[in-house]
């Protein structure tokens, strides 16, 4: 009888825990949660992650704030979002950079797909070829047959070995099969300057940052990199359907938290994510920075990472980047 009593009362001892962990996942949250980013205020990722943060918070009922934390290429903000308790109250925006580290470091100071807990894609952003507005090279077809005709004349240029906009101007010249000179910023603003004073001939950027250019037409924009138009930019044909099928890039962004946070949370996460997405105030605003709203399961997140690591991989092997 004294086994039993003690069995029986192990038993509801585990059963309160349970219906106690199972209560404080459903009530979540409970208190503010944050979202770590690995970027300074202002950029493409700081717009999204404030805008998405905005309207979970109005839908889920407790703040959602941000944290800047930029520096060491997202490592240190990485390595706050992964040590903080996988609860669901720190969250960190990840995306296709993470990829690309995994693949670019020799030996990166985390792994993507096991360190952290996908929870959502929060929007897909493409690359814009553009060049000064008296330029005459303003096809994609006429940048090639110059280049074809004048090999090693052309100048490309994009930000930092290893970002998107560097690779996909690498990828731009292995899929036309070209000889271009790539030349490599450090921020934006200095790759503006370069193209404007006519030091490179193509450059390789987001709309966000070229967005005050492109309207005061100071550069035409040549192409882009995406599935589709962009509907902002009409009249802009991608690269794709330039005669070159096999170009598409499109990068995003995401939200991630540390690794081993519980289902139902994430569960939660995603459902009011992809709320806050579908609201047409989000949609217009993104649309103003060249961003669509990419739903997805935390699955599909998963896969996105996982080929886009394979394909910058083949990228920087085959354009010789040394491994960082």
């Amino acid at each position: 009888m004294l086994a039993l009593r003690k069995a029986l009362c192990a038993a509801l001892t585990v059963l309160a825990a349970c219906c106690g962990a199972a209560q404080a996942q459903s009530s979540y949250p409970t208190k503010p949660v944050r979202i770590i980013l690995p970027f300074g205020p202002g950029g493409i990722a700081d717009v999204t992650a404030r805008l998405v943060a905005q309207k979970l918070s109005e839908r889920m009922g407790k703040n959602f704030f941000i944290e800047n934390r930029p520096g060491a290429g997202g490592v240190i903000a990485a390595k706050a979002a992964m040590a903080a308790p996988p609860d669901g109250y720190t969250l960190f925006e990840t995306g296709n950079s993470a990829a690309i580290s995994q693949v670019l470091f020799k030996a990166p100071p985390y792994n993507v797909l096991k360190d952290f807990t996908p929870v959502a894609m929060l929007a897909g952003f493409e690359v814009l070829l553009v060049t000064r507005a008296d330029s005459k090279l303003d096809t994609v077809q006429k940048i090639v047959a110059y280049a074809k005709a004048h090999p090693g004349k052309l100048n490309f240029g994009a930000i930092n070995v290893g970002s998107t906009q560097n690779l996909s101007a690498q990828l731009f010249r292995m899929t036309t099969g070209i000889d271009a000179v790539m030349v490599t910023y450090r921020t934006t603003p200095e790759l503006i300057s370069a193209i404007m004073s006519g030091d490179i001939d193509v450059a390789f950027d987001y709309f966000a940052p070229l967005r005050p250019m492109i309207h005061s037409k100071k550069v035409k924009v040549i192409a882009s990199s995406g599935e589709s138009p962009d509907p902002e930019l009409p009249g802009v044909p991608t690269v794709k359907e330039s005669g070159y099928p096999d170009y598409v890039v499109t990068s995003w962004n995401g939200l991630s938290g540390p690794a081993g946070i519980p289902k139902d949370i994430v569960s939660k996460l995603n459902s009011a994510t992809d709320a806050a997405l579908k609201m047409p105030d989000v949609k217009k605003r993104m649309a103003e920075f060249g961003m669509q709203p990419m739903l997805s399961t935390p699955e599909q997140m998963t896969d996105r990472i996982r080929s886009d690591m394979a394909k910058w991989r083949t990228v920087i092997d085959a354009a010789g980047i040394p491994k960082q």
